[in-house]
């Protein structure tokens, strides 16, 4: 099970160019300006001023998804958390979204609606909670 991050962005909701930077600092791991806009400037059918890719670059440090070292004349950036962190923080989010409904009866009604495999999922999730609890409790 992956732990939410210690460390979390101020803004999970992301713009179009932010995500797309963002998987691409992911896949690369440490990057500057360059090596983003020339990846997307790669593609043929894609035009970006370079100050942009600066810009969002930024933003995103602003809004603590990446880190930003300087090394000489050089700014390196690099993911703040994990794609797989990234996931399971927007997971956090959209279930404290559906349960701040607060009403049980909308909460049962859907869990109701749910195919097998969706609660195998739920029952497999109580598990762990369960499991987590415990171990709490013994500490």
């Amino acid at each position: 099970m992956v732990p939410l991050p210690h460390s979390r962005p101020r803004q999970l909701s992301l713009g179009p160019l932010e995500r797309e930077i963002l998987e691409i600092v992911w896949e690369l791991g440490i990057v500057t300006v360059k090596d983003i806009h020339d990846r997307i400037l790669s593609d043929p059918d894609r035009e970006l001023a370079y100050a942009s890719v600066a810009t969002i670059l930024n933003r995103l440090t602003q809004k603590k998804w990446l880190t930003c070292n300087k090394q000489e004349r050089t700014y390196l950036w690099q993911a703040a958390i994990s794609a797989t962190e990234a996931q399971t923080l927007q997971a956090y989010e959209h279930l404290n979204q559906f349960l701040a409904v607060g009403n049980p009866d909308i909460v049962a009604a859907f869990a109701d609606d749910l195919d097998r495999s969706s609660l195998e999922q739920l029952e497999a999730i109580a598990q762990r909670l369960q499991a987590i609890r415990t171990a709490k409790e013994k500490q």
